[in-house]
């Protein structure tokens, strides 16, 4: 086993993965911008580094400051967390390359996977379905995009390749606003990700999105833990997350999970994985891979009882996976509630002290979250604060102990979107489930 990890993040992840690293005895080191010299889990790691000031660029994305650290600490592998360098191939072979273990896949399985145009060739060629489309970037030949277009038939959307988070898109619904909306994605897409390639997709009118957990270690072994539904979302950006989706059979969990199970197989995976598809009129759809350890972990957790971070610890040590996939069995229902420091009715970023912090409990609730009272969250990282995660037997009463954990939930200081997760789970149509990704947008009236 590692015997020393750098936390390459901060939050409610960070924290995260000190815990499954104290589980298997290992020791840790958290890195942090001057800002976050308070966050919980600096104070409870083995050893802190400094490695920058409060911007992003200049700490947490800098990449000879997170090697310095593991050097100076004498650690034997990084860990990215989500977001941040996660998923940058650069930095997982420099991490490599300067004699570290990047916990995660190999540089070359990100930039496959990561460049949402090569994955969906690699995945096609694996037998995986993927949404009708241009099949490859798009040219300069205007004439040439109207026919993709009209082939595919509108609306069509325009995605950016090396998108992500839901940023780099854009939906035409007729040829006179094909050409503008490809040069208008092209250039936001080479501000936002310093490339400009652009894609061609049919664009689904109510698809849900769909995900499948992978775990796969360095020995070709590859298990699937099911899927959540993610279709709960404000411009593109998850809000509550389940396991397993509603409606899905059996029959359908089985025939997508061997095909993910494939490809990943074919591609040479390691680490834990996530493949979303879009779901529409009983098919999948593929659209991407992330190739890291996802935000809504946690309910595949619960109703796999497997711990994803200590699978992904024990996998970059070496370890064969100890699970076949007849040994996975889905058990009871999970929900998460993705707890943001916004307002939640403009849903513009609330930092500011943290007054008083009260975490629920109760039967079949967990809660993944960095604060305590007197915390105060900067104004310069992702507004996420918390994840209230229930499970239950059934999916009425994981929602019905989700309830009562956001009653009980006190955030004083600062505003929250819990009222807002109160009344989505308060909709009939939601407690039905099924709904699809334009669902909340429609309901609330959100742009």
């Amino acid at each position: 086993m590692l015997d020393k990890v750098i936390i390459a993040n901060r939050g409610e992840i960070a924290l995260r993965v000190l815990r499954a690293c104290r589980e298997l005895g290992i020791k840790t080191v958290a890195v942090h911008s001057t800002v976050d010299a308070n966050l919980k889990h600096v104070l409870l790691a083995d050893e802190s580094v400094c490695i920058g000031p409060p911007p992003s660029a200049k700490s947490y994305l800098n990449m000879p400051s997170l090697i310095a650290a593991a050097e100076l600490t004498d650690a034997a592998a990084i860990h990215p967390g989500y977001g941040f360098l996660s998923e940058n191939a650069d930095f997982a072979e420099r991490v490599e390359q300067s004699g570290f273990v990047f916990i995660g896949p190999k540089a070359e399985t990100i930039r496959l996977m990561g460049d949402k145009v090569s994955a969906i060739r690699a995945m096609k060629s694996y037998g995986v379905p993927c949404v009708p489309g241009s099949g490859g970037p798009l040219g300069a030949d205007g004439d040439e995009n109207l026919r993709i277009a009209k082939d595919i038939g509108y609306p069509v959307i325009i995605k950016a390749s090396g998108g992500g988070g839901g940023r780099g898109m854009r939906v035409v619904h007729n040829a006179a606003a094909l050409l503008h909306s490809i040069n208008v994605t092209r250039s936001e897409a080479l501000a936002a990700f310093g490339n400009d390639q652009v894609y061609m997709e049919k664009f689904l009118e109510k698809p849900r999105h769909i995900e499948f957990q992978v775990l796969a270690d360095h020995h070709g072994n590859v298990i699937h833990l099911g899927e959540r539904d993610c279709s709960m979302q404000r411009r593109h950006q998850k809000v509550i997350e389940e396991a397993p989706a509603p409606g899905i059979t059996e029959a359908q969990r089985a025939r997508m999970g061997e095909r993910v199970v494939e490809a990943c197989r074919a591609v040479g995976y390691r680490s834990a994985g996530t493949l979303e598809f879009l779901y529409e009129n009983g098919e999948f759809y593929f659209i991407e891979m992330n190739t890291r350890i996802q935000v809504e972990h946690p309910v595949t957790e619960l109703i796999t009882g497997i711990d994803l971070v200590k699978a992904q610890l024990m996998i970059a040590a070496g370890e064969r996976l100890p699970w076949t996939q007849s040994d996975i069995v889905l058990r009871g229902h999970a929900l998460e509630c993705r707890i943001n420091a916004e307002d939640p009715k403009t849903f513009m970023p609330s930092p500011g002290p943290v007054r008083l912090w009260h975490a629920p409990g109760g039967p079949g609730v967990r809660v993944d979250s960095h604060l305590y009272s007197g915390y105060s969250v900067p104004p310069n990282y992702d507004s996420l604060i918390a994840k209230l995660i229930s499970y239950g037997e059934s999916r009425d009463t994981a929602i019905a102990r989700m309830r009562n954990a956001l009653a009980e939930m006190v955030v004083e200081g600062i505003k929250t979107n819990a009222g807002l997760h109160q009344e989505i789970l308060a909709h009939a149509a939601f407690q039905q489930g099924g709904l699809d990704i334009h669902y909340l947008e429609r309901r609330l009236g959100l742009k």
